[in-house]
């Protein structure tokens, strides 16, 4: 049965990009769905990409684990966007802008910071998608027996086919009907898991000290929760294939409306994840790999055939989680790949999107696995430490200079990404070292805004000459038509 769901929803994803392809035909179609997006479908698509294999399998399996530490994950998470609505939402979408790439070269006239920050959103892209492949071979695996890089390329085929078929309008119908799926195939197996819980006369986590926190056993637990919230709040907005779904809104307005709408969606989604994290602290606490927590519950609890569904239900969940975080990431990558150091158009697009997937493929299947949401937790740290610094004061302080901005994305991404790295290849680390390099948002990201803030003040002869006008537009509603001259409203 499981087997079926996969298929089901593989099926369903090529079907739907299908459908996506006989709306595409311009470059603005692949890039942006030619900003045409409403706000709710728009929303339902950013909850489909964003609710990755982390939020699905990830979270429930550290709950699992550590307990209540790690709620802190899904309330970071969500609180993201709170903090992307404030700050970046409506400027980002008045810029003007496809890309991270293209806003930094408009906001602050350098083709050296653009370059710098394509790379980082090739690399934050990777260590992102690297994750999705990962869980995609661990779960068809588990229902299957098949070697873990089946699932992985599975995932990676289905995500080409159906970019390289429609781009960004292509994708949006598949994440958007894809974030229903996982919102189904948490909440309705959960319904049954209660019920079978209670019917067994509602046990209770055997240790107390689980449900405590600051009590996970880690060492440096209160300066790893710190990092954690700082990653997770500050992250989401330096996230390319969060950033670029902004983009197809209309306008601001819709960017605003849009953002309200995603705190809702994630909102009731998260609840659940945790409550299979409670249950499977009672029911599976013996599990080997505590990211299958999810799998494994309602074969454990409720069996018979019913189970089988509902773990059929479940697995067809988790692979829409793969399948529409993967092509919303592809989307991004690819976007700056071709239009960064290909020549542009829908052509480079296509060869783009080949690369873009082929190498988180391959470092998924040579990288150690580790849990999937501290993988994910590291993408959102460096974004934290590159992109946030960036957007920030790029829109709301004038006097950042392409020296400042590139000094801070150097220092902070350069950082970030180090500690990623030996954490993936050499860790984990015992000590102070090893909880600094686990989690290094608390001290890159501050390193990060005060080298942009210093060496601006250092080089104020590097102010963007045009720097009064971008300003403007950025905060200037869409309703008065700064390219006229007289600032009048377009329409009176």
């Amino acid at each position: 049965m499981s087997l079926a769901a996969v298929v089901v929803v593989v099926l369903a994803a090529i079907l739907i990009g299908a459908f996506g392809l006989r709306l595409s035909r311009t470059t603005s179609d692949f890039y942006v769905a030619s900003r045409t997006v409403s706000p709710l479908w728009n929303a339902s698509a950013i909850g489909g990409e964003y609710l990755s294999a982390a939020s699905f399998l990830g979270v429930a399996g550290l709950i699992v684990t550590y307990g209540a530490d790690m709620l802190w994950l899904p309330v970071g998470w969500t609180g993201g966007y709170l903090v992307l609505l404030v700050l970046v939402s409506a400027p980002l979408r008045r810029s003007g802008a496809y890309t991270l790439p293209d806003f930094a070269e408009a906001r602050l006239e350098s083709m050296t910071v653009r370059r710098t920050a394509s790379v980082l959103v090739v690399l934050i892209g990777w260590l992102y998608l690297m994750p999705q492949f990962q869980s995609a071979g661990l779960v068809l695996r588990t229902i299957t027996g098949a070697p873990v890089w089946v699932g992985g390329l599975l995932v990676a085929l289905v995500v080409a086919v159906n970019v390289l078929s429609g781009g960004m309008r292509s994708i949006t119908f598949v994440q958007a009907f894809q974030y229903w799926i996982k919102l189904t195939a948490l909440g309705l197996p959960v319904v049954f898991l209660l019920m079978a819980w209670s019917a067994d006369g509602s046990p209770q986590v055997a240790d107390p000290v689980w449900a405590l926190p600051l009590s996970s056993g880690k060492e440096y637990g209160l300066y790893s929760t710190y990092s954690l919230i700082l990653a997770t709040f500050l992250g989401t907005m330096g996230l390319p294939h969060v950033l670029v779904r902004f983009y197809t809104n209309p306008d601001g307005r819709a960017a605003r409306r849009t953002t309200l709408v995603v705190l809702t969606l994630l909102g009731a989604f998260y609840l659940l994840p945790a409550i299979y994290g409670w249950l499977g602290r009672i029911y599976a606490s013996d599990l080997t790999r505590p990211d299958t927590v999810v799998l494994t519950l309602p074969g454990r609890m409720v069996g018979g055939t019913l189970g089988d569904l509902l773990t059929a239900l479940v697995t067809a969940g988790a692979f829409a989680a793969f399948l529409s975080t993967s092509s919303g990431l592809t989307v991004s990558v690819a976007g700056v790949i071709a239009q960064d150091l290909l020549k542009g158009g829908v052509r480079s697009f296509r060869i783009a999107t080949l690369m873009a997937v082929a190498v988180p493929l391959g470092l998924a299947l040579w990288a150690r696995a580790l849990p999937v949401a501290d993988v994910v937790g590291l993408a959102f740290a460096v974004a934290a430490s590159s992109f946030c610094p960036l957007l920030v004061l790029g829109i709301w302080w004038r006097r950042l200079t392409s020296t400042g901005a590139l000094a801070g994305l150097f220092v902070g991404g350069g950082l970030a990404c180090a500690a990623v790295m030996a954490q993936i290849t050499a860790g984990p680390f015992e000590g102070l070292a090893g909880a600094l390099l686990a989690q290094p948002a608390a001290w890159t990201v501050p390193v990060a805004f005060t080298v942009m803030v210093a060496v601006s003040f250092l080089t104020p002869h590097r102010v963007p000459a045009g720097v009064a006008r971008t300003m403007v537009r950025l905060h200037t509603p869409e309703i008065l038509d700064l390219d006229r001259g007289d600032w009048q409203p377009r329409h009176q």
